[in-house]
């Protein structure tokens, strides 16, 4: 049998989905048996690679936060903290329902690019920009991370859909669903204003401008989007827009500069370094057609194109002015439009055997880093340096112990290092809330009422020179047990870490 007649025996079922995505009767039902698969398979290799640890403290904050649900937190805007809410109202609070979340909703962005593909790129286009964005580590590895980067994936997504559509239509329902959805983005994280920016001055770029600025709909959007944000822009003023002085104290100062922005541009591009290059040998493109890809030669290709490299570029030229230390994970959210940039161009065709080898990469991923996850998972277990990553289920446990050894009242309130608070407070039962850090500045639900009514345990990492003398310093002082914890995995030991916990029983 010759290679050729092997590879087509070979890609055989992968051309019956090219051709199942491809057909208008069929390709909706087979993109959603398709999305389901994929979640539920990376959701299994989360669930199977992470299990030698516990949930990030990015995931276990959110949770605390979906607790005392607000209209705004000291580090963030409210929505992560609102989707976590719901989620575990109807999931229990355990790894792998947290997995499934993260995943669920970079499903949700995949879909929302396949749709947004639809206005732009013929059926079979449309499945390599799907495959493409599944072979992005963004919507896997990192996914798996919920935090508010990754809600963000959607929301951008939904955001750039609803707006391209409200400027070519000039629709007053799309107009308002684009409000709506940017409000969204922003209610997820202010770095959303990056994508803003891009959609506006693509509109302003763009030589249809007077038709769309003539019309209802930038007039609808805005006002939808500002009534949508009103309420958390209230709570923004009441507590001295907290969240912007926390991004100013983290991701400010001596650490911005032309570098750091030079060094976020070549990681984004990292990230989605594969995909471009298998799109690229799919295509194998004309330098008539880079060049159209680079500057497509319709109105509506360049309003894409701006609408796509806009959010990218901007934050390097801005960062190092405004004094703002990037990271290329931030970016996560702005690859949308990548299927459609790369592939908008008529001058580009599709070379068929590469396009199904792409394709069978997209499909056989999933299932081979299942393979791999128990092994990723020892490797975890061995070099995690995190103590929040590996022994807050551990500690939790000690702290339920200890709490009910000094009474008999329900635990309801943790504190200390931040991220040992909000672990240990993800896997006690009950709904336990947190005090990080022992900060009312980072915690505005708790007092001196609800401590001298609740109690509250503390749990700090040994000889920690700040956690037990900042809880001092708000009245939470009581003898400290030290503790040393070890993870075992598979019957090996991990890093040993040692722990003081303070009991402080509820005192009316």
């Amino acid at each position: 049998m010759t290679s050729a007649r092997l590879f087509d025996r070979l890609i055989a079922p992968v051309e019956r989905l090219v051709a199942a995505l491809s057909d208008p009767a069929r390709r909706e039902g087979t993109l959603i048996a398709v999305l389901f698969a994929y979640v539920a398979i990376w959701t299994l290799y989360g669930v199977l690679a992470k299990a030698s640890g516990d949930v990030h403290p990015d995931m276990s904050e959110a949770v605390t936060w979906s607790r005392e649900l607000a209209l705004g937190y000291p580090k963030h805007p409210p929505l992560t903290a609102w989707v976590t809410a719901a989620w575990f109202a109807v999931f229990p609070v355990a790894d792998w329902a947290f997995y499934l979340l993260a995943m669920a909703v970079a499903g949700l962005a995949l879909w929302i690019a396949w749709r947004l593909a639809a206005d732009y790129l013929d059926a079979e286009k449309r499945v390599l920009g799907l495959a493409l964005l599944m072979l992005v580590p963004f919507f896997n590895f990192h996914a798996l991370k919920f935090n508010p980067n990754t809600l963000l994936m959607p929301l951008w997504a939904a955001t750039t859909f609803c707006f391209l559509r409200s400027f070519e239509r000039r629709s007053a329902g799309w107009a308002a669903l684009a409000g709506l959805c940017a409000a969204g983005a922003m209610l997820g994280k202010y770095w959303s204003l990056v994508l803003l920016a891009g959609l506006g001055i693509a509109t302003l770029l763009d030589s249809r401008r007077a038709a769309y600025f003539g019309s209802a709909a930038p007039w609808i959007t805005i006002a939808v989007g500002a009534v949508a944000l009103a309420p958390h822009f209230v709570w923004l003023v009441a507590h001295d827009f907290a969240p912007f002085t926390y991004a100013a104290y983290v991701h400010g100062g001596e650490g911005a500069s032309v570098r750091k922005a030079v060094v976020y541009l070549i990681g984004s591009a990292g990230y989605v370094a594969l995909a471009v290059l298998l799109a690229l040998s799919a295509m194998r493109p004309s330098r008539a057609a880079l060049l159209d890809t680079l500057w497509p030669a319709t109105p509506q290709g360049r309003l894409v194109a701006v609408a796509f490299w806009v959010p990218l570029v901007l934050p390097a030229l801005v960062a190092p002015l405004a004094g703002i230390s990037l990271t290329s994970l931030w970016a996560m959210s702005a690859w949308t439009l990548l299927p459609v940039v790369l592939l908008l161009s008529p001058l580009i065709s599709l070379h068929r055997r590469a396009m199904l080898t792409i394709m069978a990469m997209a499909i056989l991923l999933p299932p081979a880093m299942v393979t791999m996850a128990p092994a990723i998972a020892i490797a975890i277990h061995r070099n995690e340096i995190y103590p929040a990553a590996s022994h807050s289920r551990l500690l939790a446990e000690q702290v339920a112990i200890e709490w009910a050894r000094a009474t008999d009242k329900p635990l309801k309130m943790i504190g200390g290092e931040g991220d040992l608070a909000s672990g240990a407070a993800f896997y006690l039962i009950g709904p336990v809330s947190s005090f990080p850090d022992s900060r009312p500045k980072m915690a505005p639900w708790v007092n001196q009422a609800r401590l001298d009514r609740d109690g509250i345990a503390l749990i700090c990492r040994f000889a920690d020179p700040n956690c037990l003398p900042r809880a001092r310093e708000v009245g939470l002082a009581g003898p400290s047990i030290d503790v040393e914890i070890v993870r075992s995995h598979h019957g090996v030991a991990g890093r040993a870490g040692r722990y003081e916990i303070v009991i402080i029983p509820p005192r009316s």
